[in-house]
């Protein structure tokens, strides 16, 4: 028996300091809720995992102040990113999909300001750079304790709680916690802790990634591209717009695991190529899977430990850093005595149909690359091929994949009657349908409306005879964090076509309307899900 140190009381254990545990601790300090992260590695990992925080993510991360610092360490925002299809690296490519570099695409953002663009543009960036400056704001945090070097072993329920057992070495500790959240990965340790399975959409394959610096120019030979993917069947990332690289390729199971894949990743890229030094080679399992449930009593799954996708399309860190907001500022209302039970139920009713709806969108962009890599070796012809890629171009810009989801059927949204606005793949819809992100618009003096919401709730109010002042009135007195935000701007009122809308700490609207709320305890009680104890609104 190992040696056994005191139990130590915690409000929350997060298990896993990557991104997604990481950012819901610091989603959690913001709201001044203490937390201890658990992490079983004492640095970032070197490979480079995620490389893409789209717009919508970068929103949120923005919330906490993290949107520049990241900017600083990411990929130069003037590269376009672009997807190459090709046969071989001598021969030109099949096709090319285009996607604008984050710079094009904010300044078009500040012409524009109708509500259809972004606050924030894309990001590239490796997960490690990213997990390392995460980590060291969550050391450097008064309300967040990083455990690094311990492994999650085992919880025990209690009624007013959970326990997690976890070791280090010899030693192992137990953290007495009011609430537990898996942040632990594709094979997480608290998802099989609680008995929560996970639904597959297929079967997993197996794949090697080889990270590698290079700089022979014949990487190059048809200019900078984001992924490059070959018809023989792997694909290749520019993780720096430098030297930096990442191979990814399928492998079959029997194979020897002592393959060579630089000489693999040589033959499907058709090209002798120099390779400066192997960074770390990974075999992982691709998969697509959501798990059953986001909770098991007081025990919570975010990120990776509750879907697992392939990394076509960007979907993976980015609904998982999504999951943490959520998540995050919920359980800071359980805590700080305003949110009712049913806020922590709708975590999982908001957060598992976006996953399994982008875990389709995963599925059809990794079909298209199957498909590509099929048709090749059946000898379809370069044009036919090409003429297949540019009908599937649009999937570069999955714009409306990543802002428009909407939270329908939330137990804590304000649903209205009639149609909600029609989605579309590759746009921002402006819209203050409830449950949706609300448009993005600048005011008159160039300030971002975002950047002036409260931590808490916010009530937007238009209408220029403070017409929410009493709302927000009631929500201070019963102890409901809610900013009175007036704004008189004709532009801002066409686009969030309401005089009233209120928006939730996570950016999305709980409820819209042109007069206040008849009864007003009724709506506050809906959007914290508290007992309800009055009639509707």
């Amino acid at each position: 028996m190992g040696k056994r140190d005191d139990i130590t009381q915690s409000r929350i254990v997060i298990v896993g300091a990557g991104p997604v545990g990481s950012i819901l601790a610091l989603e959690l300090a913001r709201h001044n809720v203490p937390c201890t992260v658990v992490e079983r590695s004492t640095a970032a990992p070197l490979f480079p995992k995620m490389d893409y925080i789209n717009g919508r993510s970068m929103e949120l991360l923005r919330r906490l102040g993290l949107a520049e610092p990241i900017r600083e360490g990411g990929v130069d925002r003037q590269h376009s990113s672009d997807f190459l299809w090709i046969d071989s690296l001598p021969q030109p490519p099949v096709a090319v999909w285009r996607q604008e570099s984050p710079a094009a695409k904010q300044a078009a953002a500040r012409k524009a300001d109708e509500g259809t663009a972004p606050l924030e543009p894309y990001l590239r960036i490796a997960g490690a750079l990213l997990e390392e400056l995460l980590r060291r704001r969550l050391r450097d945090h008064p309300d967040c304790t990083v455990l690094e070097g311990w492994t999650f072993e085992s919880l025990r329920r209690r009624d007013d709680g959970v326990t997690a057992v976890i070791a280090s070495g010899s030693r192992t500790r137990e953290l007495a916690a009011e609430y537990l959240v898996g942040c632990d990965g594709a094979g997480s340790a608290v998802r099989a802790a609680a008995g929560i399975e996970s639904e597959f959409a297929d079967q997993p394959s197996e794949r090697c990634s080889v990270y590698f610096r290079s700089g022979d120019p014949v990487l190059r030979r048809w200019g900078r591209a984001f992924i490059t993917t070959s018809s023989r069947g792997i694909a290749l990332v520019s993780r720096d717009e430098k030297e930096l690289w990442t191979a990814s390729f399928p492998v079959d199971p029997d194979e020897a695991a002592d393959i060579d894949p630089v000489a693999v990743m040589r033959e499907k890229l058709g090209a002798d190529f120099a390779v400066d030094e192997v960074l770390s080679v990974n075999r992982w399992h691709g998969a697509l899977s959501v798990a059953e449930r986001y909770r098991s009593g007081r025990v919570f799954l975010a990120g990776d430990s509750a879907h697992r996708f392939y990394p076509f399309g960007g979907h993976g860190a980015n609904t998982g850093i999504a999951d943490a907001v959520d998540l995050g500022w919920k359980l800071a209302a359980v805590l700080g005595g305003w949110g009712g039970a049913a806020l922590l139920d709708s975590y999982e009713a908001e957060r598992r149909p976006v996953a399994l709806f982008n875990r389709e969108m995963s599925a059809n962009l990794l079909e298209v690359w199957r498909r590509y890599a099929r048709m090749s070796a059946d000898g379809a012809s370069r044009a036919h091929r090409a003429g297949f890629l540019a009908k599937e171009a649009y999937q570069a810009d999955n714009t409306g994949v990543h802002f428009g989801y909407r939270y329908e059927g939330s137990p804590v949204i304000a649903a209205e009657e009639g149609e909600a606005p029609q989605w579309d793949w590759t746009a921002i819809v402006p819209s203050t349908w409830p449950g949706g992100r609300p448009p993005s618009i600048r005011l008159g003096d160039g300030t971002a409306l975002f950047d002036a919401f409260g931590t808490g709730f916010t009530l937007v109010d238009m209408s220029q005879v403070d017409t929410g002042k009493a709302l927000v009135a009631r929500a201070v007195e019963r102890g409901i964090p809610m900013t009175h935000l007036a704004v008189d701007d004709a532009d801002v009122r066409d686009v969030w076509q309401r005089d009233l809308v209120l928006v939730r700490p996570d950016q999305h609207v709980a409820w819209r309307g042109n007069h206040a709320p008849a009864n007003p305890d009724a709506l506050l009680d809906l959007v914290t899900g508290a007992p309800t104890r009055t009639d509707e609104a």
